[in-house]
């Protein structure tokens, strides 16, 4: 989270490293189901692959972009578009100590389910492209494994949350804005 977004931020990065990857992912598994033989049926949409990865995608991938890239975005008063170089770690720190019940929920829930997804996605890449390889991981396993994958992001952003905040009132004004933007944070 730290160091990542130096590298997928801009527009060649966000581009070609963060968009076109995911969708890639996406419509191959799409395009994977439907043309998928009917003798072999594809994954259960209550696997915990399809259900972490229709989590991310549908419900935490939305939002957080929305949050971060849309409504920081929108020229109107009183955002009057927060511009991408001012959208930093304080933008972050604003939501969790303005809205720290839904912040958490939001980041932790696609944090959970994209390490989910991961780890399970990881198994399945191993037992189709390895078979050879005896090597089974059971599923508490590997959710113990998303998991501990998950508590460095998390223990970041909880040390995020814990430092002070540093920004000027104005723009710190223009980020609740922002953050309001969003129909999540608005209830």
């Amino acid at each position: 989270m730290l160091l990542g977004r130096e590298y997928y931020q801009t527009g060649f990065g966000e581009r070609y490293l963060l968009f076109i990857p995911l969708t890639a992912h996406v419509a191959s598994s799409i395009v994977k189901r439907i043309i998928n033989p009917r003798s072999a049926s594809p994954r259960k949409i209550t696997s915990t692959l399809s259900l972490a990865a229709y989590s991310a995608l549908l419900a935490f991938l939305p939002i957080h972009f929305y949050t971060h890239r849309v409504a920081p975005a929108n020229p109107l008063p009183p955002i009057f578009a927060v511009g991408p170089s001012e959208v930093d770690y304080e933008f972050v720190k604003i939501g969790l100590a303005r809205f720290p019940w839904r912040s958490w929920i939001l980041y932790g829930g696609l944090v959970a389910s994209v390490m989910l997804h991961a780890v399970e996605g990881a198994q399945v890449i191993q037992a189709s492209r390895f078979p050879s390889w005896k090597f089974r991981i059971r599923p508490r396993t590997r959710k113990i494994v998303a998991g501990a994958a998950a508590v460095p992001i998390l223990a970041g952003l909880w040390m995020l949350s814990r430092e002070p905040l540093m920004v000027f009132p104005s723009l710190a004004e223009r980020y609740e804005a922002a953050f309001a933007w969003c129909w999540v944070y608005r209830f």
